[in-house]
């Protein structure tokens, strides 16, 4: 059974970085698209990026674009999320989710339906 643990979130001030991680342990596929996520307290989860198998394919929401930044070790069964220049309107529980794939493929997606392994999430708060 694949699990997921995320860690790095915590409180940063406007304007701060912070870099989640997600630790993968006990793989049953070889191949996983992984999501990053977010929800905020009385708002829908949102997908916040994503990044392909291989790693050469990304994608981000507008509200991140250019602020954040997925990258993933295989070597490390282990998924980033630099994120820079935060603000207020950032701060929410954040999770890591893995899409498994039987094939090498270059999509990932930003929707919750491909995802079949969720972490427990972590929170970030984004305040002065």
């Amino acid at each position: 059974q694949l699990q997921l643990v995320e860690s790095g979130g915590g409180l940063v001030q406007p304007g701060g970085s912070l870099r989640l991680s997600c630790a993968a342990s006990g793989f049953a596929k070889d191949y996983y698209a992984i999501g990053w996520f977010r929800q905020a307290p009385g708002k829908e989860r949102e997908g916040v990026a994503c990044i392909s198998v291989t790693g050469r394919t990304t994608n981000y929401a507008d509200s991140v674009q250019g602020r954040f930044t997925i990258s993933r070790d295989n070597a490390k069964n282990t998924v980033y999320l630099q994120m820079d220049s935060l603000k207020p309107e950032d701060t929410a529980v954040y999770y890591c989710a893995f899409d498994p794939r039987t094939v090498i493929t270059e999509t990932c997606s930003r929707k919750e339906y491909p995802y079949n392994y969720w972490g427990q999430g972590t929170q970030v708060t984004v305040s002065s």
